[in-house]
């Protein structure tokens, strides 16, 4: 059901209530636009995730949008929407604020409401951040592992700039373990894929790795 869908419903159940007498038409009129602002806040959310993106400072609304969307989701019992604003929640802990510690536990959550509710894309994206977190931690085994399964759903989704963004995690686990020339390989096919999808921002993310890798340096933050 779309944005408008609920809104009109709301509206055609307040008139059901309000002109037949029929009460409780008013808590699935509270539903339909409970749903709406679990949609918008999320939306809301995202948006201020894409400024502190773009070079820009912590806003506190990110965290309590996210919250708010995956409050209203629960109580709706909308498992797929709790389990996006879980991870965006998970996002927001590690990429703003560098705390994996808080992080894990979200994003651990997230995949398991989002495998759940058969939400390949949020599953991609929470074992993504999982294995960003592995990684940070050194446990290249589980990061690797987490990474790979994202590109598997990835591929499947045909979400070729995510997997992209996953290969170049890739190679620095790759020339971690030892193997540069793999690590390169899995730099030239992300590449290919983000140029065929008009990714330029992951073009920079491969070209600052391929710099590192020149280097011998290890990834970024």
């Amino acid at each position: 059901m779309t944005t408008d869908d609920r809104i009109e419903r709301a509206r055609s159940l307040y008139d059901r209530a309000v002109f037949a007498g029929d009460t409780h038409a008013l808590a699935a009129a509270e539903h339909a636009l409970n749903a709406v602002e679990a949609d918008l806040a999320l939306a809301r959310g995202r948006l201020v995730h894409a400024r502190f993106l773009d070079g820009g400072a912590e806003d506190p609304r990110e965290l309590e949008l996210f919250e708010r969307a995956a409050d209203l989701y629960r109580t709706l019992g909308d498992t797929r929407g709790e389990a996006e604003a879980l991870f965006w929640i998970g996002a927001f802990h590690q990429v703003v604020r560098g705390d994996d510690g808080v992080a894990v536990p979200a994003l651990e959550r997230s995949r398991a409401l989002a495998a759940a509710a058969g939400d390949s894309l949020t599953t991609s994206y929470a074992l993504r951040h999982l294995g960003i977190a592995a990684h940070h931690a050194g446990r290249l085994d589980t990061a690797r592992t987490h990474l790979e399964e994202s590109v598997r759903l990835r591929r499947g989704l045909g979400f070729h700039a995510g997997v992209a963004a996953n290969l170049v995690g890739l190679a620095y686990i790759t020339a971690a373990e030892g193997d540069r020339d793999k690590a390169l390989e899995l730099l030239d096919e992300a590449t290919s894929l983000a140029r065929s999808d008009g990714a330029h921002s992951v073009i920079g993310w491969i070209d600052e790795a391929r710099a590192q890798l020149a280097t011998g340096g290890g990834p970024g933050g």
